[in-house]
């Protein structure tokens, strides 16, 4: 029961989904009747609870036929504190991606795996093997703690880096569903062997604190109505923001005296997911709040939790995450209320150096004599094509070697425990199936660019985002060489909707779809992703991203200070500044730019086109699929006869269209 000393929240009319909540006997129904019924979907009543078990109901968009059920399918994410993926289960998530999925993992930027394109009636197999396997798909989503992250550096010799990942498994066990429903549903009630729990948590979960625990029913923390909505954590050291800790709803930062654990500073209250046109609803970093010794870390997480669940938002679901108390309340009354929980008064936060962003790419030392090595995963998708076989090469790894791994909260791999003297057969692996080993010989651009998944599977996205990135980021690199800054990057991530999945509201440049091939353009976030960026444009057509972006370059190549970052640059000029140089700029005469065989999802080149310049203003912009063996013939011709391309495909329509008008 909450204690009676704390006020409650007024009395509202709770969202639909709260009453489902309530309704499925701790997250039973209506998913265990529906399971065995010979249906290729479930009911959306289901479907909502599914979420708690770790799976999204989507169909697949480009399957769609009018008049016809839509392509049902199942995307399936796992929990993995940490990143951590012992080499049996990826072993068995590779199995299920191809027996059961769509022949691809991705890693997602929770440091979890998501499997695509399961049918209804291989869903309890695919889950039941995952659990078998060391794996757990529990929590993974749904108003819950998702997984929580950490630094997915393995340092052996840093013991910074062994608290916070023993703390990120600690906490995930303390705030992982205790109802009975997922191994009476996915496993017919026989509970997985799986690590045993640390005493301190298990006694915490039942600690009742000053009202954290709930006595009534299954759940002593989360309660009959779970979380208002979805709940992140994470857990890091002091200057390592590799897990863009200003973004979840509570990050405990590790805090040594000599190398001995003392306790952890606490920020509370980020979240990134908002929508169009509601002001509303925003994005939002995370506010200092306290500083709490190693003996009540639990009370102070268990504290947080209970506020939120108690006072979050249950009627309006766009305003229930916990960067919403915190915004309407203010963070001293969000501390008073925490206080309260918490039993005792709050320490106040310590001192920290600044935070930096790293990606733990290539080859590098753990401390023990091991090495560990970071791959490059563009966009988080593992499988195998005719460029690069990266879905063999990582899973012929961990068969010869037995390597575990650690999922990145860029998502890429990170495989460990490699003894130097398995170097050399590791990378002829990786060489053999085209991956390169090397960071610096990937695209800067690519290397730190990210993108949800969005169409065709996700059902919020209104446009694409991992299929078009790649020939986006081409255009970017063209545009810069035009303008002259061929060796600068910058951070750049691109969401299909506005919920933010790649985080694009911490980039230096941030894409936000809007609607087919349509935008929303952010700008000036941090290198460091400690800094929230700002609207730009409020929709963009991706053709005139050329037209749009390039006075920014060029005002960021004549205007920027030394070894200025783009987002740095555009934070400290403002956007006044750039727009005023933007309507003044004439833009500069250039040919055609050709991007071959970019866009994976059509297997086109993707030919951009431009027009000379006509009183002081290009004319227009437009881009055409040509196939990739047109683009070889044409540019074999151009070359030989000293054509542009851009002529020839000219004079070529222009015949066309006189045979035919």
């Amino acid at each position: 029961m909450v204690n009676s000393s704390i006020p409650t929240p007024a009395t509202r009319k709770p969202s639909k989904v709260e009453g489902i909540k309530e309704r499925s006997s701790f997250l039973r129904e209506p998913v265990a009747t529906e399971l065995l019924q010979d249906t290729t979907h479930f009911t959306e009543e289901a479907v909502q609870i599914l979420k708690f078990h770790g799976s999204y109901q989507q169909d697949n968009r480009d399957n769609r036929v009018k008049g016809q059920e839509k392509d049902y399918q199942f995307m399936l994410r796992t929990k993995n504190p940490g990143g951590l993926v012992p080499p049996q289960l990826y072993l068995t998530l590779d199995r299920l991606a191809e027996e059961y999925g769509n022949q691809t993992l991705r890693a997602t930027t929770r440091q979890g795996f998501q499997l695509h394109g399961i049918l209804k009636k291989n869903l309890k197999n695919a889950i039941a093997a995952i659990i078998e396997n060391l794996g757990s798909t529990l929590a993974a989503c749904g108003d819950v703690n998702r997984n929580v992250m950490a630094p997915p550096a393995p340092f052996k010799n840093r013991t910074d880096y062994q608290y916070a990942w023993k703390y990120a498994q600690n906490i995930a066990d303390l705030l992982t569903p205790q109802t009975g429903a997922y191994y009476e549903i996915w496993l017919d009630g026989e509970k997985a062997i799986s690590a045993e729990e640390d005493p301190a948590v298990k006694e915490a979960r039942q600690k009742n604190g000053s009202g954290t625990i709930v006595h009534e029913g299954e759940e002593p923390i989360y309660g009959t109505h779970y979380m208002p909505r979805k709940f992140k954590v994470c857990v890091t050291v002091p200057e390592d923001n590799s897990v863009d800790l200003f973004s979840q709803d509570l990050t405990l930062v590790v805090m040594l005296n000599q190398q001995e654990l003392q306790g952890f500073n606490v920020y509370a209250g980020g979240g990134l997911g908002r929508t169009h046109n509601k002001e509303e609803t925003f994005a939002r970093l995370a506010d200092p709040i306290c500083y709490v010794d190693k003996e009540d870390v639990y009370d102070i997480v268990k504290a947080i939790v209970a506020t939120q669940r108690d006072y979050g938002d249950r009627t309006d679901r766009r305003h229930a995450r916990l960067k919403y108390l915190i915004h309407d309340w203010g963070v001293d009354k969000f501390r008073s209320m925490v206080e309260k929980y918490f039993g005792k008064p709050l320490q106040p936060f310590q001192p920290l150096p600044e935070f930096k962003y790293e990606d733990f790419l290539g080859w590098h030392e753990q401390g023990d004599g091991k090495l560990f090595l970071g791959i490059s995963v563009q966009n988080g998708r593992i499988m195998d094509d005719e460029k690069m076989q990266l879905r063999t090469a990582l899973r012929e790894i961990v068969e010869q070697f037995n390597l575990p791994m650690r999922l990145t909260p860029h998502h890429n791999v990170i495989f460990y425990e490699i003894e130097p003297e398995k170097r050399q057969a590791i990378e002829g692996i990786l060489s053999r199936h085209h991956v390169e080993a090397d960071p610096n010989a990937i695209k800067p651009l690519v290397r730190y660019a990210m993108a949800c998944p969005a169409l065709p599977t996700c059902g919020l996205a209104t446009t694409e985002s991992e299929r078009i990135i790649p020939s986006v980021l081409d255009r970017i690199e063209a545009l810069l060489d035009k303008v002259g800054l061929s060796n600068e990057h910058f951070i750049i991530r691109m969401t299909g909707c506005p919920n933010g999945c790649a985080r694009p509201y911490m980039a230096e440049l941030g894409f936000v779809g809007t609607g087919p091939e349509m935008y929303q353009i952010w700008l000036g976030g941090s290198p460091n992703q400690t800094r929230l960026a700002q609207v730009y444009i409020e929709k963009m057509p991706l053709n005139n991203m050329e037209a749009e972006f390039e006075p920014i370059f060029v005002y960021y190549k004549q205007a920027r200070q030394a070894e200025e970052s783009l987002g740095d640059f555009c934070d400290r000029v403002g956007f006044p500044a750039i727009r005023e140089f933007a309507t003044n700029y004439t833009p500069q005469a250039i040919e055609e730019t050709v991007q071959p065989a970019s866009d994976e999802f059509t297997g086109n080149g993707i030919a951009v086109i431009k027009t000379p310049v006509s009183n002081g203003k290009l004319r227009s912009r437009h881009r055409i699929s040509i196939r990739d063996d047109v683009y070889d013939k044409l540019k074999a011709i151009g070359t030989r006869e000293g054509k542009t391309l851009t002529a020839m495909v000219n004079e070529a329509l222009e015949t066309y269209l006189k045979d035919q008008l």
